[in-house]
């Protein structure tokens, strides 16, 4: 009997996973089609696709009462709030997904004992220019990496990578 049910329980998280595969499918193509717009001092206006991609830049009549500087932190600033605005509709898309993995068992229910797999938060990368200040002070992340329960192998020899004990 338990293995009917088991094999009945195998079928509903097969059939569970391939509706998240044509959800998955779905939702990438309309994603693809996505497109946001952000306008910076009602003259400049950007346009990125789904990839945050600049696919249009638009001027506005009065473009040349603006410094060149100002021109490029427009420029800038709207890229920044059009990549900003895709990431919100991306979120709001990925939602019924996001629900649907959450109604899925997680592996240590179908195993006892298994570690359950979680992916990594994202990391965001810095939105401020190369050689801006705060680009250049220091931070946690340029520190050496330094693990524990590690053993420290001293060669015994020279020690370098032509040391014949690689």
């Amino acid at each position: 009997m338990s293995n009917e049910r088991a094999k009945a329980e195998m079928a509903d998280i097969l059939e569970g996973v391939q509706e998240q595969m044509r959800t998955i499918a779905r939702l990438q193509q309309e994603r693809a089609e996505m497109m946001a717009s952000a306008t910076v001092r009602r003259q400049v206006t950007v346009t990125v696709n789904a990839d945050n991609v600049v696919i249009e830049t638009k001027f506005g009549p009065d473009i040349e009462d603006l410094t060149l500087a100002e021109i490029a932190k427009a420029v800038t600033e709207a890229a920044q709030q059009a990549a900003a605005e895709m990431a919100r509709k991306t979120s709001q898309l990925l939602e019924p997904l996001n629900d649907q993995r959450a109604r899925m068992p997680k592996l240590s229910d179908l195993v006892p004992g298994i570690p359950d797999i979680s992916a990594p938060e994202p990391v965001m990368a810095p939105t401020t220019a190369p050689n801006s200040r705060v680009h250049q002070q220091d931070s946690a992340d340029d520190l050496p990496m330094e693990f524990s329960g590690t053993v420290d192998m001293k060669p015994d020899r020279g020690g370098s990578v032509t040391d014949s004990s690689w």
